[in-house]
């Protein structure tokens, strides 16, 4: 059964129309915020779907977690852009689109005759996004870009050695595609501005690469900033092999002992007002960094003398920034997401009840929407998107026999 779908008529992007090409989890994520900020956004997916419906634990085939938690809000038509008549299916609904978004290299892309050019003679008001992997003014721009690769070429797992990992690691998390997802919202967001101002679209390009250089850089160019160099990359408080969450004598905490007040708030609160704090080591935000090693590893010691509930009570008290150390199990329970609504618990029509996330902003005159329908199963809107567009029933089941779409049913 096709789970009841509407256009948005709340959030800031009601009315807004998105053809959406993208899979795995950049685009996906990006579009899911979109979605929430009330765009009506199309998935086109290929007769395989995307990758991330294949990545379990899951209750069905094709409805992973992943790609559960990155396309509710969305509605699923699946083509085949490598036929003349699904090629065309799209260009058609993208005459009725406000932004036509992909992460498909530029370069295929013009082979499918997707790219800016083609789509802008079809819709001269569209806002072509090209999520990729590298600018395409450089040497790279043809290169394939996956999140592990981006992570490697912008230095994550080198600061992660630095930072004490026993060898050069990756986050555990997909990083790259979330950051430069993020960028991909602004960029739409912004696009949609400039053409409400001017009345003309335009292309876009929002480049992995350069979008997590630009987030590492800022933090660890360091000496490196000034020519000649006044120092190696890196910041020092963020590498220190010191920095995490401490242990207690019954546990760990994240503590971040910051500024001059949190320090001076700390000593006292420890007995050491004339003992530590007199040392010059901790005597200025500038001494402190310059030894951030010893500093943090004297924290470490002193964390070990207490408990953890001791610890938090000590440090509410004192104003000293704390939190405990959570897992995601602990986020699904935790008493701020379920009071904010943030982490809610819904039913999906296909994978039963289920925990789902909200956008996590708060606006006074244009909330996004609260629920949002569920993620779609593969091809579960073709023959209501087709017909949208203009597609007769007898035509659209002669294009499902041509193979150039597909549908669930």
């Amino acid at each position: 059964m096709t789970a009841q779908y509407s256009a948005s008529t709340s959030g800031p992007l009601a009315g807004v129309k998105i053809l959406d090409l993208t899979s795995v989890v950049m685009g996906p994520f990006a579009t899911q915020i979109l979605a929430q900020l009330g765009a009506e956004v199309i998935k086109v997916e290929t007769p395989e779907g995307d990758n991330m419906r294949h990545v379990g634990p899951m209750i069905h085939a094709g409805m992973g977690p992943i790609f559960l938690h990155a396309n509710a809000g969305k509605r699923s038509i699946v083509l085949d852009l490598k036929h003349p008549e699904g090629r065309e299916a799209a260009l058609k609904m993208a005459e009725d689109c406000d932004v036509f978004i992909s992460n498909v290299r530029p370069q295929a892309l013009a082979r499918l005759g997707l790219d800016y050019e083609a789509v802008r003679q079809r819709n001269p008001r569209i806002i072509h996004v090209s999520c990729c992997g590298f600018d395409q003014d450089g040497p790279d721009a043809a290169r394939p870009a996956y999140d592990d690769l981006i992570q490697g070429a912008t230095g994550v797992p080198w600061l992660m050695g630095q930072y004490g990992s026993p060898e050069p690691a990756y986050v555990p998390t997909t990083l790259a595609d979330r950051v430069t997802g993020l960028h991909t919202v602004y960029a739409v967001t912004a696009a949609l501005y400039a053409r409400s101002q001017s009345g003309v679209g335009q292309a876009v390009v929002v480049p992995m690469f350069e979008a997590m250089a630009q987030f590492i850089l800022g933090d660890h160019m360091a000496g490196l900033t000034f020519e000649p160099p006044i120092g190696k990359p890196g910041y020092a408080r963020l590498l220190t092999p010191h920095r995490k969450p401490y242990l207690t004598s019954d546990g760990m905490l994240c503590v971040l002992i910051y500024n001059d007040k949190h320090w001076k708030s700390f000593f006292e609160a420890i007995g050491e007002a004339e003992g530590l704090a007199r040392d010059p080591r901790f005597s200025t935000h500038s001494a402190r960094a310059a030894n951030i090693d010893e500093v943090y590893a004297e924290v470490a010691r002193i964390m070990r003398t207490r408990t953890t509930a001791q610890w938090r009570a000590l440090l509410d008290a004192a104003d000293v920034p704390n939190m405990p150390m959570n897992s995601p199990e602990d986020l699904l329970v935790n008493p701020q997401l379920r009071a904010t609504g943030f982490v809610s618990d819904t039913v999906h029509p296909t994978e039963g009840p289920m925990h789902t996330l909200a956008h996590p902003t708060k606006w006074s005159a244009t909330p996004p929407a609260r629920s949002f329908s569920p993620a779609p199963r593969l091809g579960e809107h073709t023959r209501q998107l087709l017909q949208e567009a203009g597609y007769t029933p007898e035509r659209i089941n002669t294009l499902i026999k041509q193979g150039a779409c597909q549908t669930d049913t």
